[in-house]
């Protein structure tokens, strides 16, 4: 499924509370995360960031790119289960959906590592993520941006997937 430009402007809009790069800290996090949370962390940056601040995510994923650069992925040594998908730039494929709801079903931590660019599957992590999970990515240029996986967030999110071609 493809990115139309009809709601590309929308993506740039956070899907949750954004905080601001200056405010991104171990205790500002973990006042939007509760002790039994989910936590799945969307982009290399954002999941090097929570294993610097010792927090270790259930759900890593990861492409090895920060700003569309190459570099070296988040150290951890914790992971318990690796999959792999395919998902190129702009895409949402049907390969990467199939191996996020296989990560929900893996023992965590999980890291996906994404051959492609990870950056949408921040909307099917959305849909599957189990009641009680906590998603965070990368805002460019602003800072985090915390969910809360909620129904709403769940059918705005299945409305923009159904929205891709």
């Amino acid at each position: 499924m493809k990115l139309p430009d009809s709601i590309r402007e929308q993506l740039k809009t956070p899907l949750g509370i954004l905080l601001l790069e200056k405010d991104v800290t171990k205790q500002n996090i973990l006042n939007h995360i509760s002790k039994n949370s989910f936590v799945i962390t969307v982009g290399d940056r954002t999941t090097e960031k929570m294993i610097n601040f010792g927090l270790t995510p259930s759900l890593q994923i990861i492409d090895s790119q920060e700003k569309r650069v190459k570099r070296e992925p988040p150290k951890n040594t914790d992971i318990l289960t690796e999959l792999t998908c395919d998902n190129p730039a702009a895409e949402i494929t049907p390969q990467s959906i199939d191996a996020i709801r296989q990560a929900f079903l893996s023992k965590p931590p999980v890291r996906l590592i994404v051959n492609g660019e990870e950056d949408l599957l921040v909307i099917p992590v959305c849909i599957y993520a189990p009641e009680n999970s906590v998603v965070m990515y990368g805002q460019p240029n602003e800072g985090l941006v915390l969910i809360q996986i909620t129904p709403e967030i769940r059918n705005k999110t299945q409305r923009l997937l159904d929205s891709m071609e």
